[in-house]
């Protein structure tokens, strides 16, 4: 699936080497990309990668977006994104397509707190406990739980099996929750944290969800693997 076929960078350069996001993007004036259902951007550090990521997930206006406010008298960033073009895709009938509900800007760091949230015990907790109101649970009955003896016989249980998995198991645990069908999702480097392996299963399931789940990926990696 694709709902974006491209993205036109503005077609002239300014403010030289001094303002972001000009400072990164000003060696891509007038440049076209032109997206797949699954488009990966390699490259070396300080090319621009992470820079024009931000600016699709802000031209998309996805969660997980980088909103970049200048602390001058002239909003930089968002007169890039105005001289930015997004290229829909079309249906068989011609039409643009409708982004999807699904979506998300997912960066390394966000992977690398996730995966520290979920090995917190006072998040397993609230997780826990949010479970169980969904199951029925009264907010009552939910206060009396919190410290009962079967509260922590199940917290023991999920410390000992989070302690059983590895960051890179955790990591690819987080990618498998937010990565959901229909969907476009824009990942900065989801090879962090995770073993050759790993990133070997992550690519499998990203080719899944674009082949069967009509999701579209845009991925900046540094992993010749992935």
């Amino acid at each position: 699936m694709r709902y974006v076929r491209g993205f036109q960078f503005p077609s002239e350069q300014k403010y030289g080497r001094t303002i972001y996001p000009y400072n990164s993007l000003n060696n891509k004036a007038g440049e076209t990309l032109v997206f797949d259902s699954i488009t990966m951007i390699y490259g070396e550090n300080g090319s621009g990668k992470s820079t024009f990521l931000n600016c699709l997930a802000n031209l998309l206006a996805i969660p997980g977006t980088e909103m970049v406010r200048s602390s001058g008298h002239k909003d930089y960033f968002a007169d890039y994104l105005a001289q930015c073009h997004l290229l829909m895709d079309e249906t068989d009938e011609g039409h643009p397509r409708v982004l999807p509900e699904n979506g998300r800007y997912l960066k390394s760091e966000d992977i690398l707190y996730e995966v520290k949230k979920v090995q917190q015990e006072a998040i397993l907790q609230e997780g826990y406990l949010y479970t169980r109101r969904k199951l029925g649970m009264t907010k009552e009955q939910a206060a009396r739980h919190k410290d009962s003896y079967e509260m922590k016989k199940q917290m023991a249980r999920q410390l000992f099996a989070q302690e059983k998995y590895s960051n890179g198991e955790t990591a690819l645990q987080v990618f498998q929750d937010y990565l959901q069908p229909d969907g476009i999702y824009l990942l900065d480097e989801p090879e962090v944290s995770l073993s050759p392996e790993k990133q070997l299963l992550l690519a499998k399931q990203i080719n899944e969800l674009a082949r069967f789940f009509a999701v579209q990926f845009v991925i900046v990696t540094h992993s010749p693997l992935l």
